[in-house]
């Protein structure tokens, strides 16, 4: 059977690392990672970007030191495939100020690079993604596992899509969807060839963690996301952001294109009880950081940044976890024919993005109000509804994911994937 063959768009940030290492430990029989896309987010493009190369970095480490210690390497779609990495934008869609996430340290992995330099890729790294810079004499050892790219983020987004049989490649979007709404305006339909978004991203029915309705990656770029979201619905144009004026934009799509867009949408409802606890964490890390492992002492050095983190924002009286957030969508990837992951009830549903709003920016928006729609035989529209929340031709079509195979069953799993 052919892998699910995926990109990964991300802003890391500790939880994206842990996505990332979750799919190249993945069987190449089960996935094969064409391309990261790095965009902003967690911390400012250029600390997301070091933090993709140092990843790479240590797992060349780590191979190096589970072959000296005579343990099997794992990391299967690591060695077996060689994905693209690319740089998208510095900021979002509207030239908004960037609202990095401090929840992430000042580097996005708490100060890792600072504590193990000697896991941290040198700066020549920079070298690969811009022409014009001082490079290393030698080509660095980590290259063997992935291909840098000095096109932009997007446009190799668009490449993979053009060159790749439509319905074969899907998008895991970890981080503000600004890289995948430049594609989509550049390019709909080659974008609209992709099998399937998943989306990390919104707060539905629950609260939201930047503010009390948003969550970070739609808040980041909350235009950029009702750009993408928009061509979910049969009449994008419905439920596409209001142009600002005297700011950039981007131009609307066409009246008439082929196909819809299948978004997955995995908001904080379904991604926070998914936990990485702390006791459980440092149970299964210690033997690591023991016997001196690259990755664990890497891995552990920014997990004990998040949980001191938690910590301080919960107290004394509660057991500090992550909740795994961008993992779930790479555990969807593997496991998404399992039946355990159910959709909402009604789904697909119309959930837009506020772009404007004061309070609300970034604020996923669906009716509740419970109101008949009509029987798409005799009628397709209600009249009085204006906005098209009953429409049958207006309004986004969006899959959101309410269950998963089991919120205490996901963090073993990754670590068995990432430590054995």
């Amino acid at each position: 059977m052919a892998p699910r063959r995926i990109i990964i768009d991300t802003d890391p940030g500790g939880d994206d690392v842990l996505a990332m290492l979750l799919a190249l430990a993945s069987s190449p029989e089960d996935l094969e990672v064409l391309l990261i896309s790095v965009t902003y987010g967690n911390v400012a493009l250029e600390s997301c970007l070091r933090n993709v190369v140092a990843l790479f970095n240590v797992l060349d480490h780590e191979m190096e030191w589970r072959k000296t210690q005579g343990k099997p390497l794992g990391f299967e779609a690591l060695r077996t495939y060689k994905p693209l990495v690319a740089v998208g934008p510095e900021h979002a869609l509207e030239d908004e100020i960037l609202m990095a996430d401090n929840f992430h340290g000042a580097d996005g992995l708490h100060g890792v690079h600072e504590k193990h330099p000697h896991l941290s890729p040198a700066d020549t790294w920079k070298a690969l993604f811009k022409e014009g810079l001082p490079s290393g004499a030698a080509e660095p050892p980590y290259l063997k596992y992935f291909t840098p790219s000095k096109t932009p983020a997007h446009k190799e987004i668009l490449r993979i899509l053009k060159e790749e049989p439509a319905d074969t490649v899907s998008i895991c979007a970890l981080g503000p969807l600004t890289n995948l709404a430049l594609a989509a305006s550049e390019d709909p339909e080659t974008f609209l060839r992709v099998k399937e978004v998943a989306v990390m991203g919104g707060a539905v029915e629950c609260e939201g963690n930047v503010t009390p309705v948003a969550e970070f990656n739609t808040y980041a770029d909350a235009v950029a996301a009702a750009r993408v979201f928009a061509l979910t619905s049969p009449s994008p144009a419905s439920t596409m952001p209001p142009i600002p004026k005297d700011k950039s934009t981007l131009p609307p799509y066409p009246e008439n294109l082929s196909r819809r867009l299948n978004l997955s949408l995995f908001p904080l409802d379904i991604t926070t009880p998914h936990l990485m606890n702390m006791g459980y964490f440092m149970e299964k890390i210690e033997e690591q950081v023991a016997r001196e492992s690259p990755l664990g002492t890497w891995v552990n050095s920014f997990m004990s940044g998040i949980f001191r983190q938690i910590a301080s924002m919960v107290g004394p009286d509660e057991e500090p976890g992550l909740s795994l957030h961008d993992p779930l969508t790479i555990w969807y990837m593997l496991t998404g024919s399992d039946p355990a992951w159910k959709l909402a009830k009604g789904a697909p549903e119309d959930i837009r993005i506020e772009t404007s709003g004061q309070w609300t920016h970034g604020m996923h928006v669906s009716d509740r109000r419970g109101r008949s729609r009509p029987d798409g035989v005799t009628a397709f529209e209600i009249p009085g509804d204006e906005d098209g929340w009953l429409s049958l031709k207006r309004g986004n079509r969006i899959n959101r994911y309410v269950s998963s195979p089991g919120e205490t069953v996901f963090a073993p799993f990754l670590m068995e994937r990432l430590f054995g």
